[in-house]
């Protein structure tokens, strides 16, 4: 007979209470002790209690007699997806996606459940008609996919443990899952790891792949505790503008794949859709060359992606000029004005200067795009625009000299495949007001 205890237990020094404090008496840290589920021996039989999910072996096992064997992926049939993935899913992983609310987490299920077919879909949060109500929008017309309304967590496994092993589960969401074992809340710091501890035993006893789906919080992280994080195999994360199409899913961890692969969607009326080439939303349709437009190019995990600079400079009457930018780092913007105006003698202070990257994409983190920026900033200050034929890839450092960036080789060969016959780069000049110099002047 399986007993099982809840415990308050400390986080910060491992003090344990059986009931609720508060405040914790050893470390005095308020809000520390939270509940967890403890096994204790049956009195029958005086062995310690499994939870029904527990299956697996306990023994060690010596790690030269284990065989290494290839990982076999089942192919979600949604290219994107399969790419962040590292190639598909594999049986027993665990994948938490997480991202704001509407952003697409449960539509990307009920699309992946449709490609699938063998599917359990648990939802917490909307009843079946809702679920049914969205699934005919998406237009899913898969018959294996069964759907239960359900927030207790062991009622799901139970249903899961009575069907086929090959069955893929889906838990939307695990804030709003619980267990009877534990008197929290659903959503509390113990209930979300018990919950989870839960459904990851469930998968690797069986081999099931669960997707579980989780809420971020106003800080822009996942809600919950961090060992959340920690118990999953993989988690991706949804971003992107909820009033744009462009959607983009990382892998911030997989340890079935890599974690530097990059997904592109595209939100329409049937879902989200995955795009092969993304340059359709970063790239304007009108071949006509103007002023302070520049195209460069950035790693989206190891993809190129051909994405469009935009410049406005206008001058100011202000005692202070403006410096908004779009998708840059404002910081960076403020850093290239500064090496504009030193080094290559452009008076910017006496104008209001704004940047932005086209099509909703953010590129904060990648410097490939300075002499990009510098040249659509140059671009718009001399209004003589750069051919649409050409690309500007370089990092630019404080002495105004063009550094080499990564992939950079790659970047400009997949340029080329989409028509960019010239490329401005650390290869061609060295330093900024070179390259003004000879584009520009």
């Amino acid at each position: 007979m399986v007993k099982i205890r809840s415990l308050y237990v400390c986080q910060q020094c491992g003090y344990e209470s059986p009931r609720w404090l508060g405040k914790c008496p050893n470390c005095e840290e308020w809000n520390s002790l939270v509940e967890t589920a403890v096994s204790t021996k049956s009195s029958t039989s005086g062995k310690s209690a499994t939870s029904v999910t527990d299956k697996l072996s306990s023994k060690p096992t010596l790690l030269t007699s284990v065989k290494s064997r290839d990982t076999k992926r089942t192919l979600t049939k949604i290219s994107e997806l399969d790419r962040v993935l590292g190639g598909g899913l594999v049986g027993g992983q665990v994948v938490l996606i997480a991202g704001e609310p509407g952003i697409g987490k449960s539509t990307i299920l009920l699309q992946l459940a449709d490609k699938l077919g063998s599917v359990l879909y648990a939802s917490g949060e909307e009843s079946v008609n809702q679920t049914k109500i969205r699934a005919d929008r998406l237009g899913v017309k898969s018959k294996g996919i069964q759907v239960m309304e359900e927030t207790n967590v062991d009622e799901i496994i139970n249903q899961g443990l009575s069907v086929n092993n090959s069955i893929t589960l889906i838990v939307d969401s695990i804030q709003t899952m619980t267990t009877g074992d534990l008197s929290g809340m659903a959503g509390s710091v113990g209930q979300v790891r018990e919950c989870t501890y839960r459904l990851v035993k469930f998968a690797k006893s069986t081999g099931t792949t669960v997707f579980i789906v989780g809420h971020v919080t106003k800080q822009g992280s996942i809600a919950g505790p961090s060992v959340l994080m920690h118990l999953v195999d993989t988690v991706l994360w949804f971003e992107g503008d909820k009033s744009l199409t462009l959607r983009l899913l990382r892998a911030v961890k997989n340890r079935f794949g890599p974690t530097d692969e990059v997904g592109v969607f595209s939100m329409e009326d049937k879902g989200l859709i995955s795009l092969s080439d993304p340059e359709k939303l970063f790239l304007s349709k009108v071949r006509k060359a103007v002023s302070g437009n520049v195209v460069t190019s950035v790693m989206q995990g190891t993809r190129p992606m051909l994405i469009e600079i935009q410049a406005l400079v206008v001058p100011t009457k202000l005692a202070y000029p403006k410096r908004i930018a779009q998708g840059i780092d404002p910081k960076r913007i403020e850093l290239l004005l500064a090496v504009l105006q030193r080094r290559c003698g452009l008076p910017l202070y006496e104008f209001d200067c704004f940047v932005s990257v086209a099509g909703g994409i953010s590129i904060k983190n990648d410097p490939s795009a300075d002499l990009a920026i510098c040249l659509s900033i140059a671009s718009a200050y001399f209004d003589k625009a750069i051919s649409r034929t050409t690309l500007a890839v370089g990092e630019v450092g404080l002495l105004g000299d063009i550094r080499e960036v990564v992939a950079q080789d790659k970047r400009i060969k997949e340029a080329r495949r989409l028509g960019y016959k010239y490329s401005i780069g650390s290869k061609s000049v060295k330093y900024l007001q070179e390259a003004i110099k000879s584009h520009l002047r």
